[in-house]
């Protein structure tokens, strides 16, 4: 149970904290909680996590990739092509504002940072791959996720893709390039890399304190919203967030078995196009000048859009975990018989 915890401890941490948020909010007074969450500047804290989760990143194995980018070119065609897709599609079936616009942002932001590479590299992935999608989606977003939500929420949402463009380039893409810059001199690199680890806790600590400041949020607004059509809702965009993340996982793997990517490049080529990133999907949600403030059409505030990016996060830990392990030990079978052979 203890070894459970040190290895589950970020995803059991979300899970407290959503719930402990919630439980707080649902008690609390609407001006407690805001003044409460004006105390924490969202926007420099994701700009800090994306700064430190890209100054982990380790770019030295990325020259393969460049030399045969068709499986990195398929993969961000899975995130930012199949995901936003079907994102339009199921969000018309969602029973409450919040979660049709909260699922379209957890389907148009980009791979996640480190969770990608980490599940590659445990199922015997080629890790130059998962880490150039990573980059590529991210250093992209600015200009995609706009994009595709404009086109998705752009009948029920009032969006300035140009703004909401500024802002990711200040919050996403120069905290990302800087990152990457900070690891230019080998002294600094090495640190990095040796203390991947308490760089990667302190990056999550952070962004588990803005989960709890969204959850609060969601917690006032359980005050007077029908909990019977509540649950109802959870559950269909639950469903609809595993059943994305699950869909381009295995179109991700079969489409690469199409085009004849070999074994390590599939592995690589299905966590990157299927995983989305959690700091940039809670700061869209949560942000009062993205969609955290009265964006909606006639002025309505959607506090539970970070709701299908937690599930979505959270769902990707735990489907990812079982495909890795049975991927791993399908390939440590691979590399047996083909010992064996030789």
């Amino acid at each position: 149970m203890l070894d459970f915890a040190k290895r589950r401890w970020f995803l059991l941490s979300l899970l407290t904290l959503i719930t402990s948020g919630l439980v707080i909010g649902s008690q609390s007074s609407p001006e407690s909680v805001a003044r409460f969450n004006s105390l924490v500047p969202t926007t420099p804290l994701t700009a800090f996590v994306l700064l430190l989760m890209a100054f982990s990143l380790n770019s030295q194995q990325l020259k393969a990739s460049f030399k045969a980018p068709a499986p990195v070119i398929w993969a961000c065609l899975v995130n930012f092509g199949l995901l936003p897709i079907m994102g339009i599609f199921l969000m018309r079936f969602q029973l409450t504002p919040d979660f049709r616009i909260g699922l379209m942002i957890a389907a148009t932001t980009p791979c996640t940072l480190a969770a990608a590479s980490v599940w590659t590299r445990k199922a015997g992935g080629n890790d130059a791959v998962s880490l150039l999608t990573t980059l590529v989606t991210n250093a992209s977003c600015f200009a995609l996720t706009p994009f595709w939500l404009n086109l998705g929420t752009s009948q029920s949402v009032s969006l300035d893709a140009g703004d909401l463009a500024k802002r990711l380039v200040l919050v996403v893409l120069i905290p990302t390039l800087l990152g990457q810059a900070l690891r230019l001199p080998k002294k600094v690199a090495n640190f990095a890399t040796i203390n991947k680890t308490p760089i990667g806790v302190v990056a999550q600590s952070c962004i588990l304190s803005l989960v709890f400041l969204s959850a609060l949020g969601g917690g006032v607004q359980l005050q007077k919203a029908d909990i019977g059509t509540q649950l109802t809702a959870v559950l269909l965009v639950w469903a609809c967030c595993i059943a994305m993340h699950v869909i381009a996982l295995a179109v991700a793997w079969y489409g690469g078995g199409i085009f004849g990517f070999d074994r390590r490049d599939r592995i690589a080529a299905s966590f990157a196009g299927s995983q989305k990133t959690l700091p940039i999907g809670v700061y869209l949600a949560t942000d009062p000048e993205v969609f955290g403030g009265a964006v909606v059409a006639g002025g309505i505030v959607i506090p539970f859009a970070v709701f299908p990016m937690l599930m979505f996060h959270a769902s990707q830990l735990f489907i990812d975990t079982i495909v890795a392990d049975k991927l791993a030990q399908e390939t440590a079978k691979v590399e047996n018989d083909d010992a064996t052979e030789k």
